[in-house]
């Protein structure tokens, strides 16, 4: 009689457990930062723009700036803080006065569509001004069809679809922004990530105070309505602290690539609670506009 041979079959291997942990900070990233745009739009329609970004900078700054030296965090050097002065006044200072400025005439999942192009823009500074990476043409290709899908979300029969010069100031925004992203690789910053980051919104925001009382939006002192009240307090808690709290916890545990990823799923929160929420048209140009953008800029992170 024939002997079967009996082959042993190893049990599959347990699913590793779900961190909810991940998921919330996931959906920090992913839905919080993408629903921070329509909180702006709601922010400066009823307040002054750079009174509304100082205040928000300002006051998370110092909070999260407490919080991590309170954990430990070391204070930053005279030379850090120079560094941390100049990426505060680029990515916060620069950055969010044109982002605040500007949604007072674009809307909002318009603007989430301009900001995402931030990696595309860095990929030129890293490439064509700070030569800190090599020319490739798949990059160039990614990028340029990231800026074909704003020209053609912006442009309408040969027309601007949306005010022309609100939207350059959005895109000059988060080209400074880029250009900080890219020195912090060359700049001497402190080895604390929270403590950096704090230092630069608390020196950004304070920045943004000062421009607003410089312009005049403080004279009179501003009566902000409860629903701007409320706006702030979201961006400040819920956008600023628990956001960034979270990318950076991230971070520290997951690839930056996947990371990352927030930077193309944020559009496409930012437009769907424009338009449910706030009644922002959204058409397949608008559509077709950010798809390509949103499609390039994951090409862009994958070649990073």
């Amino acid at each position: 009689m024939q002997v079967m041979k009996v082959t042993s079959i190893a049990a599959p291997t347990a699913r590793k457990r779900l961190d909810i942990r991940v998921v919330l900070a996931f959906f920090a990233i992913y839905v919080i930062w993408g629903s921070t745009f329509l909180a702006i739009r709601t922010a400066v329609l009823l307040a002054p723009p750079w009174f509304s970004a100082g205040t928000r900078f300002f006051i998370a700054g110092v909070l999260l700036y407490v919080f991590a030296r309170a954990r430990g965090g070391e204070r930053p050097s005279l030379r850090e803080w120079r560094s941390l002065a100049i990426i505060g006044f680029l990515m916060f200072s620069v950055t969010y006065g044109a982002l605040f400025w500007g949604e007072q005439y674009v809307p909002s999942g318009i603007t989430s569509v301009l900001e995402s192009t931030l990696p595309l823009l860095t990929v030129l500074f890293e490439v064509f001004v700070l030569r800190q990476q090599r020319f490739r043409w798949r990059a160039m290709v990614a990028v340029a069809v990231g800026f074909a899908g704003v020209a053609l979300m912006l442009l309408r029969d040969g027309r601007a679809g949306f005010p022309v010069l609100p939207c350059f100031i959005i895109l000059g925004g988060s080209a400074a922004w880029s250009l900080g992203a890219v020195l912090t690789k060359s700049l001497p910053l402190p080895q604390s990530r929270t403590v950096a980051a704090a230092a630069e919104m608390l020196l950004g925001g304070s920045l943004l105070l000062v421009l607003s009382a410089a312009t005049g939006e403080l004279h009179p002192f501003p009566t902000l309505p409860a629903k701007a009240v409320l706006s702030l307090v979201y961006l400040i808690v819920a956008g600023s602290i628990i956001g960034y709290t979270a990318f950076v916890w991230l971070l520290g545990r997951m690839p930056a690539s996947k990371v990352a990823s927030h930077a193309y799923v944020n559009p496409i929160v930012a437009l769907a609670l424009g338009h449910f929420l706030a009644s922002e048209p959204v058409t397949l140009r608008t559509l077709l506009g950010a798809a390509l953008v949103v499609g390039s800029v994951s090409l862009t992170l994958r070649e990073a």
